[in-house]
């Protein structure tokens, strides 16, 4: 069963240590990620974006795989199902799918319309059980057509979205998606804690994950950071696992591949990343 992730980051607020969210884009993705919860022992939350929804056949239909995934493969922990980066149409047609948890981002409009469209989707939410997730400050980089230049969002501005009820909240603090830059500067530490004293017990979430320094990683859940997410490393290690079982020329005596086989090296890659990632954010044994 698919739950709220808002009881989840709660606890993750308050024991100091932060929840995966990876993203998925496959079964075999969401298999993965689901087994190793599992053997963690962690909670977790599946992040879907509007393109790789699109490319799974719709919302429908990956609410229903990773709802039937879950109770075929016995999972116990903590599972949310949740919109990456939703857009206000996209948030809508998650929350009808099925899905257990949504992100709007509004981040893009003026502060009002952003204000606006976010209590009207957090009341829906709530209505029916299910967590939503805010951003103020765009996140650098891009993300299913999404720029961001990695803006540090306005703690005032976090406050007013925090008070609409929203569950988890999303603030710039020069944070980027995809690949860091050699000349990247870091987190901003100082935004970070101004939102921190602005927004109170809100959990809040680290986008970007990918390539963040560790002791980084740890200091932003010692200041309130609940969620993080990972999206680009998960990419990146099917990628080179299944480049290299491809390299090797496994192709069952020139039968051609057995895709199980050959998406097999590449799931197991990522089995291995979530569970260090798990570690460092510190969600094992914690479901």
């Amino acid at each position: 069963m698919l739950v709220s992730a808002a009881e989840m980051l709660k606890k993750a607020k308050a024991g100091k240590y932060a929840v995966g969210q990876f993203n998925i884009n496959n079964l075999e993705w969401t298999k993965a990620i689901l087994q190793t919860a599992q053997e963690c022992n962690s909670p977790v939350i599946l992040g879907v974006s509007e393109g790789a929804g699109k490319y799974m056949c719709g919302f429908t239909t990956v609410a229903a795989m990773v709802s039937a995934m879950v109770e075929e493969l016995g999972i116990t922990v903590p599972v949310a199902l949740h919109l990456d980066h939703g857009s206000y149409e996209g948030a809508k047609k998650c929350i009808n799918a099925g899905f257990s948890s949504i992100m709007f981002d509004g981040s893009h409009y003026p502060i009002e319309e952003n204000i606006e469209k976010t209590k009207e989707l957090a009341a829906a939410c709530h209505v029916l059980g299910l967590s939503l997730e805010a951003e103020v400050g765009s996140i650098g980089g891009e993300e299913d057509g999404v720029v961001g230049m990695g803006e540090c969002a306005d703690p005032k501005e976090c406050k007013m979205v925090a008070d609409l009820g929203v569950d988890m909240l999303a603030a710039g603090i020069g944070n980027i998606h995809g690949k860091y830059p050699a000349n990247w500067a870091g987190l901003s530490f100082e935004t970070l804690e101004a939102i921190s004293k602005e927004v109170g017990d809100m959990p809040l979430v680290l986008h970007g994950g990918t390539g963040i320094p560790a002791d980084q990683i740890k200091r932003a859940i010692s200041l309130g950071v609940a969620k993080i997410n990972v999206n680009t490393e998960c990419q990146l290690a099917f990628q080179e696992a299944t480049r290299e079982y491809i390299e090797a020329g496994k192709d069952l005596q020139g039968k051609g591949f057995d895709p199980r086989k050959l998406l097999a090296p590449g799931t197991e890659a990522i089995k291995a990343m979530v569970k260090t990632k798990m570690e460092l954010f510190g969600s094992v044994g914690k479901a």
